[in-house]
């Protein structure tokens, strides 16, 4: 196990009867020196509050073990501490924890020095290691509250969070990354169906529109094939389908009738050839007619089916409604993949070219989604922009399996490919207070210093930080909301919960 983090804390913590705020709190109790450790591993964070080290006396070490995963607690396992000093080894192994993800050591140093503190987590057939180098064990007494209390980490502008709050709630923290962030670029676009996947459905024939059997309304989902509704043209006194389907017919046969007979006549040289192929001719001719009116109509009118699976989009006509032959009945739709069609402001045109991927993010469920995430494209970059807008339009598919609804608008961030790298963190991580924007920093996994910092371009997940915040300054980037409620209030107790 390789261990990528390492920060020992030592914070001195002198309290008196004067000082005290809250009956009942820690400032009342009668402890007054502390030392913090806090290790990461690949798998696991270390926040360990201990008495100082001190030859031949022992000492309790309150570890908390969190998940790096999902920052919860370490449910169950059994623990190992082991402190090595100048060769000489104490431990001591707990199978279980007090409470969720917290294990109570006492420890015993043999003799002063430098050394090392080792954890060994088994868990299952798991077995991890987190190891906090450069761990001190005084001489004694007089010595460890002398440097500790030399150790003393400043409390201003800190806010506490203890472990056991932030296991309860959506909780992580995280350093800022370095990484390539162009020109970003937000605008809105309107989601639309993908092309192929709408059809419209119109009518073959003229009459009226009869809804039959299911409901067909705005919304209903219609498989391919379905019955939606029928046209009857029976009944008018002028272009009457049921009048053309009989005279149609009757024209079909008795051409079908002279053919026959004028074929037998032509075999024995009694019409001419012109004669048999103009009877031929009439007979395709009205053929052609017969059958056209024979799919399309029936004496129960026309029924038209859906041509693909979906839903119905749009209704164009009503029950009762009299239509012509081509006009739009309704319109059919599938939402499986949909288009987003968004408008650029000209003086963007220059990166237009450069786009590589977007983010989308939705108004009514207030997430947000890259485009490798829904599987999407750029389908088009307009070369002009539109008459009617002056804007530039810009098309993207995506697969809509966050269920943004056709017609609605989404907010888009079109990112280009970027020259350098900056500094970026995620946007759960940013706190807005009277125009100034804040990040809190872990000064210790129980205490947070609010810390403004300079922004700049978003993508709608990270946003570039150009000051305040150094690379190797670990910050909360879940929860930081609940955080500041908690420096808010100034009523949590910075160690309720702990047990000892």
């Amino acid at each position: 196990m390789y261990f990528k983090y390492f920060i020992i804390t030592v914070v001195s913590l002198v309290l008196t009867a004067c000082n005290s705020t809250k009956p009942g709190s820690r400032e009342t109790e009668d402890e007054d020196l502390k030392v913090y450790y806090t290790e990461y591993s690949d798998g696991f964070e270390l926040f360990a509050e201990a008495d100082p080290l001190v030859t031949g006396t022992t000492s309790n070490v309150l570890s908390h073990f969190t998940t790096i995963s999902d920052f919860k607690p370490l449910p169950s396992g059994s623990v190992t501490l082991r402190l090595t000093v100048n060769g000489q080894t104490a431990e001591e192994t707990i199978e279980n924890p007090v409470r969720r993800g917290i294990y109570s050591f006492n420890v015993t140093p043999a003799g002063a020095g430098k050394g090392t503190l080792e954890f060994l987590i088994t868990s299952g057939t798991e077995e991890s290691r987190i190891i906090v180098p450069e761990v001190t064990v005084y001489r004694d007494a007089g010595e460890a509250e002398e440097e500790v209390g030399n150790k003393a980490v400043p409390g201003t502008n800190t806010t506490a969070f203890t472990k056991e709050q932030s296991w309860k709630i959506d909780f992580s923290t995280g350093y800022a990354v370095r990484e390539q962030f162009g020109q970003v670029i937000m605008t809105t676009a309107l989601v639309q169906p993908a092309q192929g996947n709408e059809s419209v459905v119109t009518a073959r024939s003229g009459g009226i529109v009869t809804f039959t059997g299911k409901s067909i309304l705005e919304g209903t989902e219609v498989a391919s094939g379905q019955d939606l509704l029928s046209i009857r043209g029976s009944g008018f006194a002028e272009d009457n389908s049921a009048v053309r389907f009989t005279e149609a017919q009757n024209n079909y046969e008795q051409a079908k009738a002279d053919y026959e007979r004028t074929v037998l006549l032509a075999a024995d040289k009694i019409v001419s050839d012109k004669q048999l192929l103009e009877a031929k001719t009439l007979f395709e001719n009205a053929g052609s007619v017969y059958e056209n009116l024979q799919q399309n109509f029936s004496r129960a009118g026309q029924t038209v089916i859906s041509p693909i699976r979906g839903f119905v989009r749009q209704l164009l006509v009503e029950n009762g409604q009299f239509v012509e032959a081509g006009q739009p009945l309704m319109v059919i739709s599938q939402d499986g993949t949909v288009m987003l069609q968004a408008e650029v402001q000209p003086r963007y045109a220059r990166f237009l070219n450069t786009i590589s991927s977007a983010t989308i993010s939705s108004e009514y469920d207030n997430k947000t989604y890259t485009l490798e995430e829904l599987g999407g494209k750029i389908l088009s970059v307009g070369k002009a922009a539109r008459a009617d807008s002056y804007l530039i339009p810009v098309s993207i598919q995506v697969r809509n399996t966050a269920g943004f609804v056709q017609g609605s608008f989404v907010k888009l961030w079109l990112k280009t490919v970027a020259e350098a790298e900056v500094l970026t963190v995620p946007n759960s991580a940013l706190i807005e207070e009277q125009g100034a924007i804040f990040v809190f920093v872990q000064v210790t996994p129980e205490k947070f210093e609010k810390r403004v910092i300079q922004t700049g371009a978003t993508d709608g997940i990270r946003t570039e930080v150009t000051g305040g915040l150094n690379d190797d300054e670990r910050i909360v980037t879940k929860g930081a909301i609940l955080v500041k409620l908690a420096q808010a209030t100034g009523t949590l107790d910075a160690h309720s919960g702990h047990v000892h």
